[in-house]
């Protein structure tokens, strides 16, 4: 009988976390019938909780309902306490300073999802899957005004083609996306917009995407022909990257020194496109598998059966919607200075050039059409990211570095 390790990671700050494991556990359930009958799949759950983010409490995320407990061989929590104590008994024991630590394990998802990846692998996981607190293990496509729902063994779907890759990397649907649909005029074109995300997009988030997501009311749906197919491929790079998302992401542990932790600038995101910089010769495959991301916390019910046959546009009518829309674009222009100095390092200072001058100019178009002043902060956050991409640079480099040595530690200990 062959016995397989598989731990399920969770970076999460909402309530509804219990909810969306519950989800998947029972999907896993269904699922895992289709195993052959020689191969048994352990699962331990490894869940990094950020109590601050919406104000909630331990217990919200601790306290599990018996049969959930009751199908994880093992189950870690990292709160801020618990895993402060553990970085702290690192600078102890090892040899290790905290400007190295810090780059692995701090503040921010990058630092929780080093967490979850590190106790992965000091617990000889074969496997870890990580899951989004927001995203369901479902699929929808539309059929002329009609919504279509699919149930997605994601679980399943990972143990297929994790054994051939180092990363397996599912796809998404629903509000992917924080951008809402725009009603364009003279004071803001689409011009304008379009000239806003090609200054402070990456790859993936491009023009010719989002025009599309506008044209579908700011929804994505799963393609049928993936549905239908089912066909995994090989990941190829792009620019310097291997794009993969942050959920929906399964990772190798089998050989630990293949690993990479993942990183983000301190106060920005995109530790999963800068994880995407570091995949150059290793095998990524996206796998013919979805999950619905319930990005603006709308339907929740779906998980209690609920299946809307329609699916609400992002429309600007919703200051939470312009909120969501604000914090992403700042996310992005924080990033980017530091992805650009690593992709493109001989082209770095005229992107930045590029991108001062788009956003003198349609920054305060975006401001008036949300009468929103948070967007003229967009320059300020170029400026400052901008100022310290080397130092940044650095503590990038330091991650990958200190990450290594802490492989050691544990080939050490086993």
């Amino acid at each position: 009988m062959e016995s397989i390790k598989l731990g399920i990671g969770f970076a999460t700050g909402r309530k509804s976390f219990r909810k969306v494991l519950n989800a998947y556990i029972r999907n896993w359930t269904d699922a895992k019938k289709k195993l052959p009958a020689d191969i048994e799949v352990k699962l331990s759950l490894f869940v990094a909780y950020d109590t601050e983010y919406l104000k909630t409490q331990s217990t919200d995320y601790t306290n599990l309902s018996q049969d959930i407990v009751d199908q994880f061989e093992q189950i870690v929590f990292f709160g801020t306490k618990n895993a402060q104590k553990s970085v702290e008994q690192f600078e102890r024991q090892a040899q290790f300073t905290k400007s190295e630590l810090k780059s692995v394990f701090g503040s921010g998802y990058a630092g929780k999802r080093n967490a979850i990846l590190f106790a992965a692998l000091e617990a000889n996981m074969d496997y870890l899957l990580f899951l989004d607190d927001d995203e369901y293990p479902l699929a929808v496509t539309k059929n002329r005004d009609v919504s279509l729902w699919s149930g997605q063994h994601v679980i399943l779907s990972h143990l297929h083609e994790i054994p051939h890759a180092d990363i397996t990397n599912g796809l998404h649907c629903g509000y992917v996306s924080p951008i809402p649909q725009f009603e364009f005029s003279a004071e803001f074109s689409e011009e304008d917009f379009r000239a806003l995300i090609g200054a402070i997009s990456n790859d993936i988030i491009n023009w010719d995407s989002i025009r599309d997501l506008m044209e579908s009311g700011g929804v994505t749906y799963a393609s049928k022909d993936v549905l239908i197919g089912h066909q995994s491929k090989e990941v190829q790079e792009e620019k310097g990257c291997k794009f993969i998302t942050g959920a929906n992401l399964c990772i190798n542990l089998k050989n630990p020194e293949r690993t990479f932790p993942f990183f983000n600038p301190p106060g920005a995101r995109g530790e999963d496109t800068f994880l995407s910089t570091m995949l150059h010769d290793r095998k990524v495959i996206e796998i013919p598998c979805y999950a619905f991301h319930d990005g603006f916390s709308s339907y929740r019910n779906i998980l209690s059966g609920v299946l809307p046959t329609e699916l609400a546009p992002i429309k600007t009518d919703s200051s939470a919607i312009v909120t969501r829309f604000l914090n992403a674009c700042r996310g992005w222009v924080r990033y980017k200075p530091l992805l650009v100095y690593i992709t493109n390092p001989s082209g770095y200072d005229d992107e930045i050039v590029r991108m001062r001058q788009t956003l003198a100019r349609v920054l305060p178009k975006l401001a008036a059409y949300f009468q929103n002043e948070g967007f003229l902060e967009i320059r300020k956050d170029l400026e400052e990211y901008n100022r310290n991409v080397k130092k940044h640079f650095s503590q990038f480099e330091l991650a990958q570095t200190t990450w290594q040595k802490l492989i050691q530690t544990i080939e050490t200990i086993d």
